[in-house]
């Protein structure tokens, strides 16, 4: 699964990685090195612009766990963090949004958790170590997403912060250093599959999971880093910071 990522880039390096044409600069989210569940997170999507019928690039938050339209409750959110691309195409929360509400979800890196068995040094206490998985080019990764609207029932009709905007992250079976820290690991769309991904016209399923990548191609860093990580409180520049495993 992923279920922690670090995405430090401005809106406006996104913008122009990204070729993104519409963006809201009242929109705004701090650089995090501890993106947790239910935070807001960036994302590049493609859609008309109400009463448009002109696709256009948008960089726009989101928050982190789809919830799906027909959802009676916001909080299923928080289970469906990730969508696993075997899958994807079957289950109900995400099937229509995977031919028609895809993402990316740009980030700099992300953490898996390995499984460390009991031993004398820890006390005789199994625990898990988190690692830092990263590009080794140091390149902005593009995670595959997918996205949902969900409007809550209870506000009045005219309310337009009744529609939350929520995501999910595809997954799956991991390889090279995340396969050695932990069975899962996200997909990313590689650069030169980016606009057919996003583009809401393309609905093959079989062609646009054709379109998924391990990230950076599988050319990844796996460092061990502080145990600090797993309170989502804490955050900064100093969580990726190397430790003895």
């Amino acid at each position: 699964m992923c279920g922690r990522y670090v995405s430090t880039r401005g809106p406006q390096d996104l913008v122009r990685l990204f070729r993104v044409t519409d963006w809201d600069e009242r929109d705004d989210l701090p650089p995090s090195w501890n993106v947790a569940p239910t935070d807001d997170v960036w994302a590049v999507l493609e859609r008309a612009p109400r009463g448009s019928g002109a696709v256009r690039r948008q960089l726009r938050p989101l928050r982190w766990g789809l919830v799906p339209s027909w959802a009676k409750d916001p909080k299923i959110g928080a289970r469906m963090i990730n969508a696993r691309m075997e899958t994807v195409h079957e289950k109900p929360a995400f099937r229509t949004a995977f031919l028609r509400r895809r993402c990316l979800l740009p980030a700099d890196g992300f953490y898996e958790w390995q499984q460390v068995p009991a031993g004398d040094r820890h006390k005789g206490k199994a625990r898990k170590q988190p690692y830092f998985i990263t590009p080794q080019d140091g390149e902005v990764m593009a995670l595959a997403g997918l996205y949902e609207f969900w409007r809550d029932p209870s506000a009045p009709e005219d309310d337009d912060s009744a529609w939350w905007t929520t995501c999910t992250i595809l997954t799956t079976e991991a390889a090279d250093a995340a396969g050695r820290v932990h069975p899962r690991m996200p997909l990313a769309v590689a650069r030169g599959h980016q606009d057919a991904w996003l583009d809401p016209a393309h609905q093959d399923p079989a062609r646009l999971r054709a379109l998924l990548d391990p990230p950076a191609d599988g050319r990844l860093d796996a460092r061990p880093v502080s145990a600090a990580v797993n309170d989502v409180r804490n955050n900064g520049p100093q969580l990726l910071e190397r430790v003895e495993a």
